[in-house]
Parts: C-alpha cells; sequence; structure tokens
C-alpha cells in the first residue's frame, strides 16, 4: 500500500445516481487487477472504493454510487467535487485488498458482481482481456432495473471480442421491455453451473449478497480458496 496524490480529471454521470470519477495519480502506481483504494477524507475518515481501471491504463477509475439517504459515500463524492471545482488534489491509499487477480491460475474464471460491485469485476475482465488469456470467462452482473447497466455495451464488445468470453446480466425487477435474465444474480450462476468445483470465482457487491453467494457457490461445488471477495473478510 502506498499514498499517493491525485487530481480529480473527470467526474461524469453513468446513471443518476452513479459517478464516474477519473484520478491522475502523481506517480506511478502498484496494485493488483480487483484491488480497491482509500478515499482520504481526513487523517482518520479513510473510504474504501474499488478501482475500475487496470494498472497498464494511466488513470485511476471508480464507480461511486450515491443514492438518496446514503451520506457515506455521498460524502466521499463532495470532497472529490470540491477538489474537482477547486483544481485541489485528493489523497488515495492504493494496492488494498486481498481479492485481487490470481493471474498464475489455468481455471477459468466467473466473476459475479452486484450493483457498483461491478467496477471490481471490469478491472479484472480488462485484465484477462489485456493479457489475452486463453480461458472461459463468465461475467455476471446483477442490478435492480435495467437502466443500472452503464457499461453494458462495452460488456458486448468485450464479449464479442473473444469466444470464450460470455456477458451474463440479471435484472432483478425488469420492464416489460427486458430480454435477458432475471431474478437474483447468484441464482443464475447456480442454474447455468451443474458444478462450479473447476472455477475460480470472484465477486463484489452488498455483503449479504457475497456471503449467500459463498454457501451457495460451495454447496454446488466450489472450493472456499478459490472464492475470492474482500467482503469475505467482515462476514
Amino acid at each position: 500500500m502506498n499514498t499517493i496524490s491525485c487530481q480529480v480529471i473527470a467526474i461524469s454521470a453513468l446513471t443518476p445516481v452513479v459517478s464516474k470519477v477519473l484520478l491522475q495519480p502523481a506517480q506511478p502506481t502498484s496494485y493488483t487487477p480487483g484491488q480497491y483504494l482509500q478515499l482520504c477524507l481526513t487523517e482518520n475518515d479513510k473510504r474504501p472504493f474499488s478501482i475500475a481501471s487496470i494498472p497498464a491504463q494511466d488513470l485511476l477509475e471508480l464507480h461511486i454510487g450515491a443514492p438518496a439517504g446514503d451520506n457515506w459515500s455521498s460524502a466521499a463524492l463532495q470532497h472529490l467535487q470540491q477538489a474537482f471545482a477547486q483544481g485541489l488534489s485528493v489523497q488515495v491509499e492504493v494496492g488494498l485488498g486481498h481479492a485481487g487477480w490470481r493471474q498464475d491460475s489455468a481455471r477459468p474464471v466467473i466473476l459475479l458482481a452486484g450493483g457498483t460491485g461491478f467496477s471490481y469485476v471490469h478491472s479484472i475482465a480488462m485484465a484477462l482481456a489485456a493479457a489475452s488469456q486463453d480461458k472461459p470467462v463468465f461475467l455476471y452482473w446483477g442490478v435492480r432495473q435495467e437502466d443500472a447497466l452503464y457499461y453494458q455495451a462495452e460488456l458486448q464488445q468485450w464479449a464479442a471480442a473473444n469466444a470464450k468470453y460470455r456477458f451474463i446480466p440479471v435484472v432483478q425487477e425488469p420492464g416489460a421491455n427486458w430480454q435477458g435474465r432475471s431474478g437474483l444474480v447468484h441464482e443464475a450462476v447456480l442454474q447455468d453451473f451443474v458444478s462450479l468445483e473447476a472455477y475460480d470465482i470472484y465477486i463484489a457487491g452488498p455483503f449479504a449478497m457475497a456471503g449467500v453467494a459463498r454457501e451457495a457457490f460451495a454447496e454446488q461445488g466450489a472450493h472456499r480458496e478459490q472464492m475470492f471477495a474482500d467482503a469475505f473478510a467482515y462476514i
């Protein structure tokens, strides 16, 4: 872990409640795809966010969901917006977490995200593509409504670029025109695989979802040491 100063390059809306933030580090950064950073509001107030980018990129990309009533994320976003407006730098700690991509593993991969947990699996998916690893990758992204699939077009391009990549969006409360999968995202995985024994599984999203997925996947053959989520340290 190292603390670095960053300029806030851009803040843009991905949805009415999710913002994309681009940070320019003042020095080269070192992290594993799937790790997170902490935004330092003060010396004692540090807030973690998954890094959606990969180390080969110059900028650090964050996806911050701040719906009404979420004062925790809203305060972090306001800190970034104020720095952006005033041209000030922010302090971040980079290279945190133990659920980063296991690059040396030859096993096929399942990436499971709920909501803005997507930023975590996006980093790993982009790293897999950049490394040109020839193995199956299944990316499941669960959201409440389909308009929350803010990177759907990019992921369709990602899947189209490699015959072994699949993108499976799952909408919990689909509208009348939704043509894809519906329900809970971890249940879509259980429906699609008779056994999960052979897979490395990366999970990000609400702690409750991560816990339910871990137990359900273990019952369907997944090895606990081949399931990765920073939430597991807290549940």
